[in-house]
């Protein structure tokens, strides 16, 4: 019978992992990094969750043996000593020793992840403003304005300099980098660099009012004679026209405007 009933959970085990790990990927899932500066989050991500869950098995198993030996007759100095040792071992060594560990392979990721300058290396600026609710993209010293739409060389670093015209807003490409905030009046830099070829999804991860859910973008990231071509050609066209979708939310946005 155990054995049957061991058969029984170690089959439901396999199937509940395998049903967790499909989960794991898709347009907008940070643990399924296409780049560099991605790859240093999902680091971060199953470190945290590495500690975090070690941590969790660690206090349960010390609940458990309190509770087992908890019946045991124990005099006043022999209580005072095993309080002090929970209190020494659980509220200082426990927290000191995580904390540690998550800064060890936190910093160094999050220094990865910053945009320092590289030496004979050129990186693309493009600038990004947010609106409710849109994307305005522009390329510095070309005649190329976006809606809702980045192009990028893949295999090479760009930087985005990120800016808001009315709220609150955060620039997010789960799959190429991490998530920045973007402040009226401030700008900030997000670099991002696809390993490959490809389409990216991005959102606003910032609620910014009636139409949040609908500002999403993509990042189109192209092999370098490709890019070269495109942009060549995105600069000898007209590309200051908003989509349809954008005239009416930027119509929605006057009338709520308005109204207020």
């Amino acid at each position: 019978m155990n054995c049957v009933l061991r058969k029984r959970v170690a089959g439901l085990t396999l199937v509940g992992t395998a049903m967790l790990l499909a989960g794991c990927s898709g347009p907008l899932s940070l643990i399924d990094p296409a780049g560099p500066f991605a790859r240093n989050v999902a680091w971060l991500w199953w470190g945290m969750f590495a500690v975090s869950t070690t941590v969790l098995i660690a206090v349960v198993g010390l609940w458990l043996y309190a509770s087992v030996n908890n019946s045991q007759a124990r005099n006043d100095e022999q209580i005072k000593h095993i309080q002090w040792r929970w209190i020494v071992g659980g509220g200082l060594v426990l927290p000191s020793v995580s904390i540690v560990i998550l800064l060890g392979f936190g910093i160094p990721a999050g220094h990865n992840m910053l945009p320092l300058p590289q030496e004979n290396t050129d990186i693309l600026r493009i600038d990004v403003t947010g609106h409710r609710w849109w994307w305005e993209v522009s390329y510095p010293g070309r005649n190329i304005a976006l809606r809702d739409e980045i192009h990028i060389p893949a295999g090479k670093p760009v930087d985005l300099h990120l800016t808001s015209a009315d709220v609150v807003h955060s620039f997010w490409v789960p799959r190429l980098g991490g998530k920045l905030d973007m402040l009226p009046g401030r700008s900030h830099v997000l670099r991002l660099e696809a390993d490959e070829p490809g389409v990216f999804h991005g959102q606003c991860a910032e609620f910014c009012g009636l139409h949040h859910a609908h500002m999403k973008f993509t990042v189109t990231a192209y092999a370098g004679e490709e890019f070269d071509a495109w942009l060549k050609a995105a600069s000898t066209h007209d590309n200051n026209r908003l989509s349809t979708h954008d005239q009416k939310i930027s119509t929605d946005n006057e009338e709520s405007v308005t109204d207020d």
